[in-house]
């Protein structure tokens, strides 16, 4: 197979990237959204990662986009800071053609070269047995699952939590983190 042009998403990618999403709104379980965001909405949060140094990543082949793959905060309280959470999307009609692992692959290695160190995966539905896949062959591991934590479509939804390390991981402090000290006592 012929490799999957990737490259950084860009202002002018956001009506493609509403389209994506909004389909994966109305149609799947991997959002637990219910009304899918206008391109204004999308904008604003596609601002804020850029902002915040993530990486945001489109496929593209012959002027179309095939899918968008982003990293964003997990949590928001300072700790987290080195932590990611990815999100990957791929257009309906692309599906199936590998451009979601060669998405996250390049998600990957965006955030190890932005000094992150995990990254999880928070994948609505355990019946998502494709995302569930593609990001074990990516080499994140399942460490736990929430049970009937979401509703949509009439029925209650899992989400399946997965994590990798990112370059170095636990083994050594992020690039900016003080030394650790023992508590005074």
């Amino acid at each position: 197979m012929t490799a999957i042009p990737i490259r950084l998403a860009q202002s002018r990618d956001l009506a493609a990237i509403t389209r994506i999403y909004d389909h994966a709104v109305r149609h799947g379980t991997a959002s637990f959204e219910i009304e899918p965001p206008d391109e204004g909405e999308m904008a604003r949060r596609y601002e804020a990662l850029r902002a915040g140094d993530y990486p945001y990543l489109v496929a593209e082949l012959d002027g179309e986009i095939m899918g968008y793959a982003y990293a964003g905060p997990y949590r928001a309280r300072p700790a987290y800071r080195w932590t990611v959470e990815d999100s990957v999307y791929i257009a309906p009609e692309s599906q199936r053609r590998g451009i979601g692992g060669a998405l996250l692959e390049r998600l990957v290695a965006e955030a190890e070269m932005g000094g992150f160190r995990q990254m999880i995966a928070v994948i609505g539905d355990s019946a998502n047995v494709a995302s569930v896949e593609l990001h074990r062959a990516a080499g994140f591991r399942v460490v736990g699952t929430f049970d009937n934590v979401g509703f949509k479509f009439g029925r209650w939804l899992d989400s399946v939590l997965m994590q990798r390390p990112l370059g170095p991981g636990a083994t050594e402090l992020p690039p900016t983190a003080p030394p650790v000290r023992a508590p005074r006592g």
